[in-house]
């Protein structure tokens, strides 16, 4: 996990480079593809995924390297023609993983978060999910294991190929002739991540297009039918963590609520967004039926809510890198203990962003524990001297957050006063 989070080191900024030149090139040709609380609430979403990721919280139902150390049936060594085939193979795994979180209702909780913006841009790729707990990829690639393809084939091939499905989310970059064919493209993807009736449920590959021509489940971006992004269940919510449990929270609702023991059993293997009749009809659940009467959610806040929330990912994010560099200084417990803060600090400041009155408890408790943890640092060993600037740059910003917190309890309970009148 280590070598992941070094490689986060450079990985991050690139994409924030290029986020940052997206959004450049779009203000330059007028068309402007971001949502600042949208943008915030991507790319904090990005933090928690890469978090979970880094400490590691992913169980695989099977190892792949205990298969091909227990199993294989040759014993190969590293070559270079095993890498363009763990690609490929990835590739035909990753398709068909993706189209099951798609069509079985539970595990389209798995991946509902990346498809919950309502927007489509570079940063709308780091919705990455946190539910996504267990693995399920072997069960497509254990013939690669079986022939003793070894793990640190994988080790190298998937963060690659993870990568390469970042750049095309962009509405910026037309149909691209030849390259149509062969493999996604921006028009591809957008399709995908549609709600338009033409377009839901197609266009599952990664990396190959070529798996949704075979499989049949490919479609083209039709001119006459301009793409309309999210998902059919708004999640009304910039809080990338309630939308990871989100549609896991009504199915288990809906499971306790039916009356039929038939639909508690098959609730979690049916399409996605099937529901027991009694439950649809007794607990009704809003639906967009047509795409272009789709009202985005933008909730009323201050724009200093907004310039804060900015500020308040920026932090987050250098704490999060600063986690990762340190994880062998840190030890497993104190590792976990500071993922669970930065989690905190992403649900404070996101529930605020929703104009939510308890976002500040949340806040002023944040920064508490974080002045805490400071303090105990500082016990625990000497900093070095950027160390001890970044610190006191933290000292001064949780006592900002505290300050901000209560201006904005306050703030909205005026107002719920005068909504009341």
């Amino acid at each position: 996990m280590e070598a992941f989070a070094q490689a986060l080191n450079y990985g991050i900024p690139l994409f924030i480079i290029l986020i940052g030149l997206e959004m450049l090139y779009g203000f330059y040709q007028k068309k402007i593809t971001f949502n600042l609380l949208d943008t915030v609430s991507s790319l904090s979403s990005g933090i928690t995924n890469v978090t979970k990721d880094v400490l590691g919280l992913i169980i695989a139902v099977i190892s792949y390297a205990w298969l091909e150390e227990n199993f294989a049936f040759f014993d190969l060594e590293v070559s270079w023609w095993m890498f363009p085939v763990v690609f490929v193979a990835k590739d035909f795994a990753g398709y068909w993983i993706h189209r099951f979180e798609h069509m079985v209702n539970y595990f389209w909780n798995r991946h509902m978060v990346h498809h919950s913006s309502e927007e489509y841009n570079l940063a709308c790729a780091l919705r990455q999910s946190i539910s996504e707990i267990f693995s399920f990829s072997i069960f497509i690639l254990f013939p690669l294991a079986l022939l003793g393809v070894p793990v640190e084939v994988f080790a190298i091939v998937a963060p690659i190929h993870l990568f390469a499905q970042f750049w095309y989310h962009t509405r910026l970059i037309n149909k691209m002739g030849l390259l149509e064919k062969v493999i996604v493209t921006p028009s591809h993807h957008r399709v995908h991540h549609a709600i338009n009736p033409e377009y839901i449920d197609k266009n599952f590959s990664q990396i190959f297009i070529i798996w949704d021509k075979l499989f049949g489940t490919f479609q083209e971006e039709l001119a006459e039918k301009p793409p309309v992004y999210g998902i059919k269940k708004p999640v009304h919510t910039w809080n990338p963590i309630l939308i990871n449990f989100q549609h896991a929270g009504r199915v288990w609702l809906d499971f306790f609520r039916t009356k039929s023991w038939k639909d508690k059993a098959r609730i979690w293997f049916m399409p996605t967004g099937w529901r027991p009749e009694d439950v649809a009809e007794k607990y009704p659940i809003e639906i967009i039926e047509n795409p272009y009467e789709q009202v985005k959610y933008m909730p009323l806040v201050p724009n200093w809510v907004k310039a804060w929330s900015a500020i308040q990912l920026t932090v987050v994010l250098s704490l999060a890198l600063f986690l990762f560099n340190n994880l062998s200084l840190f030890g497993s417990v104190i590792s976990l203990l500071f993922g669970a803060f930065i989690y905190l600090a992403v649900y404070s400041y996101t529930t605020i962003m929703d104009n939510k009155a308890y976002g500040a408890y949340l806040e002023i408790a944040k920064s508490l524990i974080a002045l805490y943890a400071i303090y105990q640092l500082y016990l625990l060993y000497i900093p070095s001297s950027f160390e001890s600037i970044y610190f006191s740059f933290l000292i001064v910003y949780n006592l900002i957050c505290i300050v901000l917190a209560v201006f904005f309890f306050n703030q909205s309970k005026d107002e719920a006063q005068i909504s009341a009148i």
